[in-house]
């Protein structure tokens, strides 16, 4: 499946942030401060003036791949992150990410997995894919008897290492491309630190798309409450 993504909530408007800002001087709002909000949040972000943008929140819960999930993990000042943990429940759902830009790509070559000590004449040791094997079939393959191989450890540990130590020891033979979902919070200051290192050609594609669609996102917001501060940014 998809990487996904998808708001839970949200905190703070364009306003908020001029505020924040604000409490230096006056709180006070008129109808000349609030003509020049914008300014005022563009001055902000180019100067680097960025707590009042702390003030707000982004609340996300996504579905997301073991590279993506060690990128997210990387952003730790102003994000808040809990995840699905194979340490405490059995992942039964199997959830697991195929790229997209695998599809039509085929083996160049026949491809097979061989037991040392069996018979070379003897098909029942051996896992092959034919020469022209779609890779994203292949890796569907690869990752259905992985997940097959957790479970079936997993009922095999639980009555002798007890169900703890199962469950945090089967999960090796958990592939990479298996999915966890997370629960994703930052304020605006560390929402734009993650898009400005994820939502660039230097990053992982999978992180940057989602990246990309947190941001498309928060630009689509009923009445577009951070349209001033997006713009600030040049986001």
């Amino acid at each position: 499946m998809e990487n996904k993504v998808e708001l839970l909530g949200y905190y703070g408007t364009d306003l908020i942030h001029a505020q924040s800002a604000w409490t230096s001087t006056s709180r006070d709002l008129t109808e000349e401060k609030l003509e020049r909000v914008d300014k005022l949040l563009q001055m902000l972000a180019q100067e680097g003036h960025h707590t009042p943008f702390e003030k707000s929140s982004l609340h996300f819960l996504v579905t997301v791949d073991q590279a993506t999930h060690i990128h997210l993990l990387k952003h730790r000042i102003g994000v808040s992150i809990n995840g699905e943990s194979a340490r405490y429940k059995e992942l039964k759902e199997d959830k697991a990410y195929i790229p997209e830009d695998w599809k039509g790509l085929k083996t160049s070559e026949e491809l097979f997995i061989h037991e040392e000590d069996s018979p070379e004449d003897d098909v029942c040791g051996e896992i092959s894919w034919k020469e022209g094997t779609d890779w994203s079939s292949l890796l569907q393959d690869y990752t259905d008897i992985s997940n097959y191989l957790y479970h079936k450890c997993l009922d095999d540990l639980t009555p002798i290492l007890g169900r703890k130590r199962a469950k945090e020891s089967a999960r090796f033979f958990k592939t990479f491309n298996s999915q966890i979902t997370m629960d994703v919070m930052f304020n605006w200051r560390s929402f734009y630190h993650f898009l400005k290192l994820r939502n660039s050609e230097h990053a992982q594609k999978e992180v940057r798309e989602l990246a990309q669609q947190m941001l498309q996102i928060v630009k689509d917001l009923p009445g577009n409450p951070f349209e001033k501060t997006i713009k600030a940014f040049g986001l």
